[in-house]
């Protein structure tokens, strides 16, 4: 009985020493997950956003084979491709609808995309998950495995991962887009290209170039307002995984050991051409251009001292983890019963058989060391480029020579990118805009505005109280009309359009029909009949003036006149060009000037109505009222105070800028407008 009783005991504390096994969390059976289990064939909805560069030489063919590279992941994977380049429609149209162009986001005036507006239109596209990488990004594999497994988390996630740079990659994917192959013709299987990368590659510890993916749910990436950001600078990327954690929305983490991407080293010119003068000096705007708004807008950064210690997702084996190396802690994915994943916390030492290979190397893989974007953001001077206006003006006039200029105070800013927005909607690219101040210069520089500072610009101007009648207002007019004297005599004919004009269509081609030594101008005239060109009627704010002998002696004599008068430009005008009085005029809505021959037309008040005309501006719906007569413009002008025009053009729907988000108004979001005086 003592033998068979130390028998029973045995027995009895081997079956409990098991049970207890098997409730031990690192003992915790685990579903093997591979690239052909249930998990990994869930089919999610996948979007990928970029902003390529025009598919021309070398660059376009990276760029090729990483798209290539995406669709072959998945049948359930888009691309959409932020760009208004031909080259880059082109491309796309070779893939049907699994490649979309989008050309409805905020581009700076040389095509660059702000970062910004690309991640708010990625909330228009209906997918499980979003994704944002740099364009020529490679992936090779791990991907959708890991996005599914991130998917069953019962949390919101952003994940992160830096690719690999190697010197050589002699492989492509055939035809049909599903197999690798060597240039020879070689099928390839994925561990074989995984292999040939852990021979030939590095991390580049500086590269911002990495891929951002989070699931698409109601939930935002942040807290607070993104940044103007220039895409592709990589700053951005850095303060995005900075707010990202600091407001806790989601759970962030790095896969770079669990997805396999990689970017080929490039040495020489990607475009293919001779670098120019205003190619230097955009690459500086560029480069310095996202550091000032890091100042801006937050100067505390995503620094290698917290990004080394981003909880890292990986693939130990079968299983998927995350490791948290400040707590030494790790936790599977994958558990038995739904939403329990972050429930149990797994000391190292009981999965360090399972894992200790694929953890070992984690604390010594410090990527970005000596990166720190710290000394990137500090605003030490005011944002100074080397934009001339010679360089601007050969860079943004149409094929006849024509620019549309604007002049703006800061006080001024949002309603001069309300109007900067509204000609982006309707195409117009030939824009320029001279700042009376350094504030306007710097805001629209980081707005992507082509900009120059006019160093004779009056330096005391009121915010609130520079509007018609003042001693300011007086002083900032006369500032236009030296300006357009100054770029006709360079050889360029000139809309000069106050920053209140709403433009309905574009009006350059009829005015540039009227022809040289024309200068076509809209009447302030409010009386709904007679005379358009009564004495002192002749709006300043809106005139085409060609680039001819005969119009540059009329606007020299209107410059000297305005640089004697006590008055604003606005009076020089018709009394040089119409002369004192009217003595000029020829019929109802002309004058010549005798001495230079030059015609003034003034121009149909029904296709330009000036702010008092036909009191269109109380029409319930000004929109429809204009575009009924055909309206190409409407001025909102004959109201007296900054805040009064801001909130008649607001409240009337012709406002096309969102101060909160720093965006042009599109069709995609619905943002609801508040005034508030700044």
């Amino acid at each position: 009985m003592e033998l068979w009783s130390i028998w029973l005991s045995g027995f009895v504390l081997i079956g409990l020493s098991l049970f207890a096994t098997q409730r031990l969390p690192s003992q915790r059976k685990v579903p093997n997950f591979n690239q052909k289990s249930a998990l990994d064939s869930r089919n999610l909805n996948i979007t990928f956003f970029t902003a390529p560069k025009p598919f021309f030489g070398s660059t376009g063919t990276r760029q090729t084979l990483a798209v290539r590279s995406w669709l072959a992941l998945s049948p359930h994977v888009t691309v959409v491709l932020f760009s208004q380049d031909p080259s880059v429609a082109s491309f796309a149209s070779g893939f049907h609808s699994r490649v979309l162009v989008d050309t409805d986001i905020d581009f700076t005036f040389l095509g660059t995309p702000f970062f910004h507006s690309m991640i708010a239109k990625s909330r228009s596209f209906p997918s499980n998950v979003s994704v944002i990488l740099d364009p020529e990004t490679i992936i090779i594999s791990g991907f959708i495995s890991t996005l599914n497994h991130a998917y069953d988390l019962d949390h919101d996630w952003l994940l992160v991962a830096s690719s690999r740079n190697v010197s050589d990659f002699p492989f492509h994917l055939d035809e049909s887009g599903n197999y690798w192959q060597r240039d020879n013709g070689k099928r390839m299987k994925i561990q074989e290209l995984q292999d040939f990368l852990e021979l030939n590659w590095q991390w580049n510890r500086c590269d911002t170039r990495m891929i951002m993916a989070w699931n698409s749910k109601e939930m935002p990436l942040h807290n607070g307002v993104l940044p103007p950001f220039l895409y592709g600078k990589g700053i951005h990327n850095n303060w995005i995984i900075h707010e990202a954690l600091s407001s806790e929305f989601r759970s962030v983490f790095d896969a770079s050991w669990s997805i396999t991407s990689l970017h080929l080293n490039d040495d020489f010119d990607p475009v293919g051409k001779v670098s120019t003068a205003l190619d230097i000096e955009t690459r500086n705007w560029e480069h310095i251009g996202n550091s000032h708004i890091g100042a801006l807008y937050g100067s505390f950064f995503y620094t290698e001292a917290n990004y080394s210690s981003l909880p890292r997702l990986l693939k130990c084996g079968d299983q998927y983890v995350i490791i948290d190396t400040r707590e030494n802690i790790v936790y599977p994915i994958g558990g038995s019963g739904p939403g329990n994943q972050w429930k149990e916390k797994i000391l190292l030492s009981w999965l360090r058989k399972r894992t200790v290979s694929c953890i070992g190397g984690l604390k010594s893989l410090n990527r970005i060391s000596d990166c720190s974007l710290k000394d990137q953001t500090k605003l030490s001077t005011p944002l100074e480029l080397p934009f001339s206006l010679e360089s601007l003006l050969s860079a943004t006039a149409d094929k006849n020579k024509t620019i549309v200029l604007t002049v703006a105070g800061y006080s001024y800013k949002d309603m001069l990118m309300s109007w900067v927005c509204r000609l982006r909607h309707l195409s117009v690219t030939n824009v320029l805009v001279c700042a009376i101040d350094q504030e306007t210069y710097q805001f629209s520089i980081l707005q992507g505005i082509p900009v120059f500072r006019d160093p004779l610009a009056p330096s005391n101007i009121s915010f609130n109280d520079c509007h018609f009648g003042t001693k300011c207002f007086q002083r900032v007019t006369k500032v236009k009309s030296r300006i357009v004297l100054e770029i006709v005599k360079l050889g360029y004919n000139v809309l000069l359009s106050d920053v209140d004009v709403y433009w309905f269509k574009n009006p350059v081609p009829l005015l540039h029909s009227f022809g040289p030594t024309v200068l076509a101008a809209q009447s302030d005239e409010y009386n709904k009949q007679g005379p358009i060109n009564l004495p002192r009627r002749l709006n300043s704010g809106f005139y085409y003036a060609h680039s001819d002998g005969p119009t540059i002696s009329a606007m020299e004599k209107v410059v000297r006149h305005a640089a004697t008068s006590g008055l604003s430009e606005q009076p020089s005008f018709y009394d040089m060009l119409c002369g004192e009085g009217g003595s000029n005029r020829v019929g109802d809505n002309k004058c010549v000037e005798p001495e230079t021959n030059v015609t003034v037309y003034f121009l149909d008040r029904d296709l330009f109505p000036n702010g008092a005309y036909l009191d269109l501006w109380q029409k319930k719906n000004v929109r429809r009222a204009c575009l009924k007569m055909g309206c190409f413009v409407i001025h909102n002008n004959w109201i007296n105070g900054r805040l009064k025009k801001l909130e008649r053009q607001v409240s009337s729907g012709l406002w096309q800028y969102d101060p909160s988000t720093r965006m042009c108004l599109h069709s995609w979001h619905s943002i609801k407008l508040i005034l508030r005086e700044h």
